[in-house]
């Protein structure tokens, strides 16, 4: 088990890899074949040895000063570490091939001082091991090779050969510098190796490049061959088109067009954007579309239920911002391959998936996940007006609409008995609604802690009820369509009086349950009536209610009196005590949007700006904001809030 490391303050990756680091440069985590299964590192530790002294760790000594920053526009990272005893500069700079299952580590050391530094530069990696899948290690040129039974992770070096290595109980010695071991092959998950750099002169520099492959595991003859392959790459070269791929991705997908910034406010919002362009490819699965919430950040769910998995709610906003930059493709991909693979056969979908379609752990259900996909595919056409993808995607809304009108007649007491449906099921759920009183099971909200009926679920409901309505409309239209399938037709002229007719039953259901007289206000349920951003999905993005209507008006009113703070943050709902309750930029952001669509555009900018002052020194947005150091304090790089950001941004400058 791997310790919890909870802040991810750099990401880097390749369309097969994913690598996340802390602020001083240490490697935390490591994917592959995708950005969600799986992860290799217990730890990967690296330091210098200089002169007669103990092993100096980069990412964690006294002396060590630390800056961090990305090449300018790419997902190229580099982490100087200065040693302030020796005055020894090291450069770290770590980025993904692009074509190759590579990750390479450039050290580059510099003499600051006036003495000569004789340097051993060291590595102390250890793998995550179980029972089922142990870890052994083999030391081989340059390098050594980890591996079980299913992969192989092989870290070397260029040009360089081993000085001293231990597999056996090297943890017990490695911070006195001490490794020595007479096997070259042991049962070990943790290994170190060292390699001479020598004498660095006053003003001198060198150089010593680490690559780590990751692979399969094969013939070992194969597998060496293999890393004399990666051996004779031309890393120069590589780092050259490294950067020279993700500013001409950058380039591609300028979907805004933003102007040059005029001033360190505007280059703020800049910056994020470019660093919103950079992480999508990093948390999408690139064969079938899936997305990840965000980089893993508690593999021991001491905090949450775990981050990198594809919730379709929260893919729906990533795809709705990757078509406002131009990643309309990597948009389709996901509803045409990941949510054809991730519908279960009654029409809906589950809590969440690995990237590559396979159930992942869930703990109940959520209607809105299958709504907002129905509402997705709408969004992505307007956007594309391609009528092939509404086409190609009816068959799978239809049956989710149809999951939906079962839901919806169930839960509100909307049952239409000359309309009643065999569920494909239906001894299964006969015998749960003897236990219930319901055939289906009761939904959690989107943060996924209450259950009941919510608002902001019945919203999405109506939403997918309405897209499957224009989807009917734009192919009923075009000569491909239905008009020559009359029987085709006489169904659709069916559905969508039923679906009207829902339509207006969520309608009267809100107005009469989850509207307070007293309050004067929307609330999320009828059963703690709790205020809650989330019912701003009413107006954005689901369009049930007007945002000048003067119901939620009122609402917008009641909801700054009680979730917004002293900051100018706002908090999820009323005595939101997850991870002590922060502010949340997606929360700012929601209103941002509510506040454009009523015209108030001062009021917009001033939740706008709280998001914007709190991004991370990557420029990347979290999923919550410490309202103390106005940092953000939890997951950093959240895929929902710079989607959020994005979607901000093209109502504010498209």
């Amino acid at each position: 088990m791997m310790e919890n490391k909870y802040l991810n303050e750099a990401i880097i990756g390749n369309k097969n890899m994913l690598a996340t680091y802390t602020a001083k440069g240490e490697l935390q985590r490591l994917y592959f074949p995708s950005k969600d299964n799986r992860q290799y590192l217990s730890y990967f530790h690296t330091g210098v040895k200089i002169n007669d002294s103990d092993v100096i760790y980069l990412h964690d000594d006294i002396n060590n000063v630390y800056v961090q920053y990305y090449d300018t526009d790419t997902n190229v990272l580099n982490t100087e570490v200065t040693n302030t005893y020796f005055n020894l500069k090291i450069l770290q700079t770590d980025y993904m091939l692009i074509k190759e299952n590579v990750l390479a580590k450039k050290y580059t050391f510099f003499n600051e001082g006036n003495i000569d530094l004789n340097a051993e530069f060291y590595i102390h990696s250890e793998l995550l091991s179980d029972d089922n899948n142990m870890v052994g290690a083999k030391i081989t040129d340059g390098g050594m090779i980890q591996y079980a039974h299913d992969f192989t992770l092989s870290t070397f070096a260029k040009g360089k050969e081993i000085k001293r290595h231990q597999i056996n109980g090297s943890i017990n010695n490695i911070k006195r510098g001490e490794i020595h071991d007479k096997d070259y092959i042991g049962m070990s998950k943790d290994t170190s190796i060292s390699f001479d750099i020598g004498t660095i002169k006053p003003k001198e520099k060198k150089e010593l490049q680490i690559c780590i492959l990751i692979d399969e595991n094969k013939n070992i003859s194969d597998l060496e061959k293999e890393i004399d392959r990666i051996k004779k790459i031309d890393y120069e070269k590589e780092y050259s088109e490294t950067k020279a791929f993700w500013r001409k991705y950058l380039k591609k997908h300028n979907g805004l067009n933003l102007k040059e910034p005029k001033n360190s406010y505007e280059e703020q919002i800049i910056e994020i954007y470019k660093r919103t362009i950079l992480l999508f490819p990093l948390l999408t699965n690139q064969e079938t579309g899936g997305i990840i919430a965000a980089a893993e950040v508690d593999e021991n769910r001491t905090q949450c239920g775990r981050y990198a998995y594809c919730w379709p709610r929260d893919a729906i906003f990533v795809t709705r911002a990757m078509d406002i930059l131009n990643m309309t493709k990597e948009a389709e991909k996901f509803y045409k391959v990941f949510c054809k693979k991730t519908q279960s056969k009654n029409g809906m979908w589950e809590q969440r998936f690995y990237t590559d379609g396979k159930l992942a752990p869930c703990w109940g259900y959520q209607v809105d996940e299958t709504a907002s996909v129905v509402y997705g595919v709408w969004n992505h056409y307007q956007k594309t007006k391609n009528e092939k993808f509404l086409k190609d995607n009816l068959s799978m809304c239809e049956k989710a609409v149809d999951f939906l009108k079962r839901y919806v007649k169930d839960w509100l007491g909307l049952e239409d008995k000359e309309e009643r449906e065999k569920d494909i099921v239906q001894e299964e759920i006969e015998n749960e609604k003897q236990k219930t009183g319901h055939k289906y099971h009761i939904s959690y909200d989107l943060w996924e802690m209450c259950e009941g009926i919510h608002l902001y679920s019945l919203a999405s409901i109506y939403s997918a009820f309405e897209s499957i309505l224009n989807i009917y409309r734009i192919l009923d239209k075009n000569v491909s369509g239905f008009e020559n399938n009359r029987l085709k037709e006489e169904k659709i002229a069916k559905n969508e009086k039923a679906i009207q007719k829902l339509q207006a039953g969520i309608k009267d259901y809100i107005n009469n349950n989850l509207y307070d007289n007293d309050k004067k206000s929307y609330v999320r349920n009828a059963e703690d009536k709790k205020m809650d951003i989330s019912i701003l999905g009413l107006t954005v993005p689901f369009n049930v209610v007007k945002p000048k209507e003067k119901k939620m008006q009122n609402t917008v009113e009641r909801i700054n009196l009680s979730i917004r703070t002293y900051t100018g943050g706002y908090q999820r709902f009323e005595q939101d005590h997850y991870r002590n309750g922060n502010p949340w930029p997606i929360a700012n952001l929601w209103m941002t949007l509510y506040y454009l669509e009523a015209g108030e555009k001062k009021k917009a900018k001033e939740t706008f700006d709280f998001v914007v002052k709190t991004c991370g020194k990557h420029y990347f947005l979290g999923e919550q904001v410490d309202n103390s150091t106005l940092k953000p304090n939890w997951v950093i790089g959240l895929g929902w809030s710079h989607a959020m950001f994005i979607i901000v941004l093209e109502k504010l400058f498209g």
